[in-house]
């Protein structure tokens, strides 16, 4: 059997490739599993994955200089039963707390749209602490083409 360059090249790129994509989906399960363990070590409290938060961002975008997000937590924003604060991480940026708000009850939505920076391809946490403790938890993969933290 003889090979070709132009099939030698062929199986080159497409085994590269391949290589490139599971190391690539390794990562992301990698970070999917660690999102629980990091918001431990970043508030010593456990949070639990919820249905209640939803973090909305693309899944790739042009440029890390502003990554559209939104977050919408559901909660009647009683005053038993509220949104006190949302956190979000962006664990591989220089300041990996990019963004912070507060809620009161009874006054408003705890519902937030804004832009964030990223430095690279990573992982975002969405962290809400309700008003019984509750740490609810969202995490979303972004692509970004740029970096935007520098």
């Amino acid at each position: 059997m003889r090979l070709t360059r132009r099939q030698m090249l062929t199986t080159g790129i497409f085994g590269s490739a391949a290589w490139v994509l599971a190391l690539l989906g390794v990562r992301h399960a990698r970070a999917g599993d660690d999102a629980l363990d990091f918001v431990e070590r970043m508030t010593g409290r456990k949070a639990s994955a919820s249905n209640r938060l939803h973090l909305v961002m693309p899944s790739e975008f042009s440029t890390g200089y502003t990554v559209p997000m939104d977050i919408q937590v559901d909660s009647a924003m009683t005053e038993t039963d509220h949104v006190k604060s949302i956190r979000v991480f962006a664990p591989e940026n220089p300041f990996i707390e990019v963004a912070q708000f507060h809620f009161s009850p009874r006054r408003c939505l705890a519902r937030v749209s804004t832009r964030i920076r990223l430095a690279g391809p990573q992982y975002v946490v969405a962290l809400a602490e309700m008003s019984d403790g509750r740490l609810l938890m969202a995490k979303s993969w972004i692509s970004v083409a740029t970096n935007g933290c520098r």
